[in-house]
């Protein structure tokens, strides 16, 4: 194989690159082995970007392989909605892998680890089990049916087998060493009953492998090569190696781990997040608060952001907390140079401009995007009555408030300097219309005298403007650690109450009209934006993926 890369850019990669040149490996394989046990977060991202993106630069293959060896958790559910993410994402796997397809060959090894004195059936329970385990300082106790002889314990997971015995009545574990300094060598179960229909297998199986029994096993029946986990499976590839080198497996693969993904005000337990979902503290595991990769996906990130997010903080050794302002910063930028920039008024005041003409509709050029090579322009129509943002008037403005107030004049973004004349106020003295003047001779922007103001506000017109629901988002949780909670408080308890607001009186420009779900915009001064799947012909729904403030950029400048 032509070697294009000289050196790893991570520690992975250098793994790989030694042994292609050292000849350990002719073909690199990989995979990415998720439980259908819930949706991908954005954790997942990054070991799906991993495991593709090694298969695809040293030209080799990338298995998709889902590790269903626990019906009471799995759904079909699940198994489509992990495909729809790694494809979303951009790559696309060599072979669709189950576990399940495996569970003849998983049974025929633990019979050869039975015939050769290696494992055994125990009747203790669960909590015996636990409690005889041992600690980190002291060594475990051997089960008193540890020393059966291999004919009875063959006997005694046929009938296992065979739905003989209930569910937890008992097990077959590994023998290995019950005082072994890991704990994961003391005599593991390998297989437990459970008298549950499998999504793939049915009824066919009453007893299933546990998951460190058959990793390793599907690894080398696939011929993976390098098989990459996250650093808690660390003190597991003893077990790993142990169960490849004690029965007949067609290849030796080797495992390595690397440092998960954390958040800032994030939590990445699947666990945690199905309860959110469950309990109805988010409207589902594709709610735009979310850190799921079908959350993100809804709340208008890409995957072209996910993956530089993913290549750019790199693959390392160490856990490390990433502050989800990188995450933004990256989609950001990428929105900035391809987003058209519109107009949307979120909270709406009513101007009318006295001295405009009534009836008339003047239509203005309206640059889409400065970044682009090649400017576009789309009309977008003025009339008499406008509207503005509420915040963009106030009646007594302190002294560095540049925007509209009465007797000042602020330039209108596309159209014409206006002046505020006079403020029209409800019974209750709320201000609800605003009066103003315009200058004609100040179109597109500029006066012919060269005078200047100092603000500029977008707008859009009262008669053209299409009535929208808009939703913005914010962290899902108060604190950015969630390891640093306060001793008896559950993450729970640190939801923001603020992490979702939803306006129903907005307004945008007529241009949106015919836009599709997931079309992305800027909104002039408010940030970007997506268009939602509750949207609907007659209503729009923009959802808010990120403001404009750059806090990350702003710190690595700083720094």
């Amino acid at each position: 194989m032509e070697q294009r890369i000289q050196k790893g850019t991570n520690f992975i990669e250098q793994i790989i690159l030694d042994d292609l040149e050292a000849g350990r490996v002719s073909k690199i394989i990989t995979r990415f082995p998720p439980e259908p046990n819930g949706y991908l977060h954005i954790g997942h991202a990054k070991s799906i970007c991993l495991n593709f993106g090694i298969a695809e630069q040293f030209k080799g293959e990338c298995n998709l392989r889902f590790d269903d060896t626990n019906p009471s958790k799995e759904e079909t559910e699940y198994v489509e909605s992990i495909k729809e993410d790694v494809r979303w994402l951009g790559f696309k796997w060599a072979n669709l892998r189950f576990a399940s397809d495996y569970f003849d060959q998983f049974y025929g090894w633990a019979i050869e680890l039975i015939d050769s004195g290696k494992a055994y059936v125990d009747h203790q329970s669960a909590e015996e089990i636990r409690q005889t385990r041992g600690t980190l300082k002291e060594p475990g106790m051997e089960s008193p049916y540890r020393n059966r002889f291999p004919e009875e314990n063959l006997e005694l997971f046929e009938k296992m087998k065979n739905g003989e015995f209930e569910e937890g009545e008992c097990v077959l574990r590994a023998k290995i060493d019950m005082a072994h300094a890991n704990l994961n060598m003391r005599d593991p179960i390998l297989y437990r009953i459970l008298k549950q229909s499998h999504h793939n297998t049915g009824d066919k199986w009453c007893i299933y492998p546990m998951y460190d029994f058959a990793h390793g096993f599907e690894d080398a029946i696939e011929g993976v090569s390098h098989s990459i986990c996250t650093l808690e499976f660390e003190a597991h590839r003893p077990l790993y190696d142990w169960f490849l080198d004690n029965v007949s497996v067609p290849s030796r693969p080797h495992q390595y781990e690397f440092a998960r993904l954390n958040l800032t005000y994030t939590l990445m337990s699947k666990r945690k997040l199905l309860e959110l979902v469950t309990q109805r503290y988010v409207s589902g595991w594709d709610d735009p608060r979310m850190p799921t990769i079908s959350g993100v996906r809804r709340r208008g990130y890409s995957p072209s952001a996910i993956r530089r997010f993913c290549r750019d903080i790199g693959v390392s050794k160490a856990n490390s907390l990433v502050d989800i302002e990188f995450l933004q910063y990256c989609i950001r930028e990428e929105l900035n140079r391809t987003t058209d920039r519109v107009m949307a008024v979120l909270n709406p005041l009513k101007v009318v401009i006295e001295n405009y003409p009534e009836g008339q509709t003047e239509y203005l050029d309206a640059l889409n995007n400065p970044e682009v090579e090649e400017p576009t322009y789309r009309k977008v129509p003025f009339t008499r009555t406008i509207y503005i943002e509420k915040d963009d008037f106030m009646e007594e403005p302190p002294r560095k408030f540049f925007r509209l107030a009465p007797g000042r004049e602020v330039r209108l973004k596309h159209a014409y300097f206006i002046t505020c004349k006079e403020v029209i106020k409800d019974e209750n003295g709320g201000i609800v219309e605003l009066r103003c003047v315009y200058d004609p001779e100040t179109k597109g922007g500029d006066a012919p005298d060269g005078r200047k103001v100092k603000g500029t506000l977008h707008w859009v017109s009262a008669e053209h403007a299409l009535k929208v629901e808009v939703r913005l988002y914010d962290h899902l949780f108060t604190i950015s650690n969630m390891d640093e909670m306060e001793e008896g408080k559950d993450y729970k308890d640190y939801l923001n109450p603020d992490s979702r607001k939803i306006l129903t009186e907005c307004f945008v420009e007529p241009s949106l009209q015919n836009s599709q779900v997931m079309d992305r915009f800027q909104f002039l001064r408010h940030g970007y934006f997506c268009i939602d799947y509750d949207s609907r012909p007659e209503k729009l729904v923009f959802n808010r993926t990120v403001s404009l403030k750059d806090t990350w950029a702003k710190m690595q400048r700083k720094g």
